[in-house]
């Protein structure tokens, strides 16, 4: 006969598996981050160091709430003032230990919790994926007029696509945090897309070799090329939904008494 597990005995079973999940994180931490690979490395400064780090990955993921649901409040402005969706997803990420110590030294910098406010502003990210492109100039200037939010850098590559074809607006931004110990700006990187420029940037980021060979250039050529078709789709969809659009606002203009 099966025994009820008690509410005491899942609290406990619970805890027991957020402890290991937890302990698991930390060390993949100290081993990504501070390069610590057994526990009899671990000293007092590196367990400081460690709580450090999560800190501030804590923070990183607060700003994240904040951003989005500031985009979620417009897009559900937006959808019943237009009568359409631009916002079709949002996904967020914070930078794994391993991709931020990396970056850290591809740019020469010091491997540290200093070292990353100072020189990293991608660590915290969200991807907007929009309906069309002019949902994302739209939502984009919507978010920066609000006067919490404050603009770092700006690089428009739907107007100046990279070599490769990649489009996308890309917005670096600040926004304060109110914790227990008082307010604190974060920075936060935000993409924002058509679903057709998330479509190529997707598949070219699996199909990306970096070599230098003919074949892999001819590749790189094709790539290229499709970024460009589905660019166009994207212009011809936009110019579709304004015709369609226009022709509403007349039938609504025939059938006023």
């Amino acid at each position: 006969m099966l025994v009820p597990v008690g509410a005491e005995q899942k609290e406990r079973t619970a805890m027991a598996t957020l402890f290991d999940t937890r302990t698991k994180e930390r060390k993949e931490t100290f081993r990504d981050f501070f390069g610590v690979e057994t526990d009899e490395e671990i000293t007092e400064e590196s367990l400081e160091r460690l709580l450090q780090f999560e800190d501030l990955m804590l923070k990183y993921r607060s700003a994240i709430r904040e951003v989005t649901t500031k985009l979620e409040v417009l897009n559900d402005e937006l959808t019943l003032s237009r009568e359409h969706n631009p916002i079709a997803s949002i996904h967020s990420r914070v930078k794994r230990p391993y991709s931020i110590a990396e970056k850290l030294r591809r740019n020469n910098q010091p491997v540290t919790v200093e070292s990353i406010q100072e020189h990293l502003n991608d660590v915290a990210g969200i991807r907007v994926i929009c309906s069309f492109i002019n949902d994302i100039y739209d939502i984009a200037e919507m978010l920066l007029a609000q006067d919490d939010i404050r603009l770092i850098t700006r690089k428009d590559y739907i107007k100046n696509p990279k070599p490769g074809g990649y489009r996308s607006l890309h917005l670096i931004v600040e926004i304060p945090v109110f914790f227990s110990t008082g307010k604190e700006p974060i920075r936060v990187e935000v993409q924002i897309r058509t679903v057709a420029m998330d479509f190529w940037a997707s598949l070219e980021h699996q199909i990306r070799y970096k070599n230098d060979s003919p074949e892999v250039k001819a590749i790189a050529e094709e790539l290229r090329i499709c970024a460009d078709t589905i660019a166009a789709t994207d212009v011809k969809m936009q110019e579709l939904k304004l015709r369609i659009s226009e022709k509403h606002a007349r039938d609504r203009e025939r059938r006023k008494p």
